[in-house]
């Protein structure tokens, strides 16, 4: 089989809702391969072809679970290639009373968790799987937030800061990948309609300038053209899907 004829293999973490499972639907509707990672097992609620075979269970809250998955997910790959991961989970943990958790309340096993999580989880995917990104010419996306550069009225002070952080790295991870042919971006979703809107987002939503909340399917085709060949040349970006939120 050609390498213009083989079937890509994309490797997504926090598949099971929202923007995750928004984005196995595009690739897959795509003819890609998609393996799913989530600290649940598989549901049979998830629409796309070869879903169980395709998942790995992980807590990647678990730095040590997230090094043992290296050689689980490598299992999959029998040609030794990936030619995208998207890391995509993230944890914004609450209050008791379901408000946002600020550098002052959050406790320090908490920051833990969300940054292991949002931040180390994806260094250690990338770092353990160069050698099949780099087989395939591959790219890694990385989701951040609109939270990363501004404090936001729900996201919390943990989430936020590893959000930012996770750009720092997106450009570090350009700079060391680039010279083994492995393209690294992220992209800065905003308010994005899911089933676990924070109550207030209408509030915000009167202040977009596009006045209306952002489609997962809408971020799932940004992640797909910087997992492409129509993003071919880019690197170290980051691309806010916000509907002008940031300005």
């Amino acid at each position: 089989m050609s390498d213009t004829a083989r079937q890509k293999t994309l490797l997504l973490t926090g598949a099971s809702r929202g923007i995750g499972h928004a984005t196995v639907k595009y690739f897959s509707d795509r003819n890609w391969r998609v393996l799913t990672c989530s600290r649940l097992p598989f549901s049979d609620k998830c629409p796309w072809p070869g879903g169980a075979e395709n998942h790995i269970e992980i807590d990647l809250a678990d730095p040590q679970k997230t090094i043992e998955a290296i050689e689980v997910i490598r299992a999959k790959l029998p040609d030794g290639r990936l030619d995208a991961l998207v890391n995509n989970a993230g944890i914004s943990p609450k209050a008791s009373d379901g408000g946002r958790l600020n550098t002052i309340e959050t406790d320090l096993r908490t920051w833990g968790q969300v940054f292991h999580v949002n931040f180390f989880a994806p260094v250690v995917l990338a770092r353990g799987l160069k050698a099949e990104l780099q087989a395939a010419a591959g790219a890694v996306v990385n989701v951040t937030s609109i939270a990363g550069v501004r404090v936001h009225p729900f996201a919390g002070a943990a989430y936020s800061t590893s959000k930012a952080a996770l750009a720092a790295l997106t450009r570090e991870m350009a700079h060391d990948f680039g010279p083994l042919g492995v393209r690294v971006n992220a992209i800065a979703p905003g308010e994005v309609e899911t089933a676990i809107l924070s109550p207030g987002t209408d509030k915000i939503v009167e202040t977009l300038p596009l006045r209306r909340l952002g489609q997962p399917e809408e971020v799932a085709s940004a992640i797909y053209f910087l997992c492409s060949s129509e993003s071919s040349y880019v690197s170290g970006a980051e691309i806010e899907v916000n509907g002008a939120q940031h300005v």
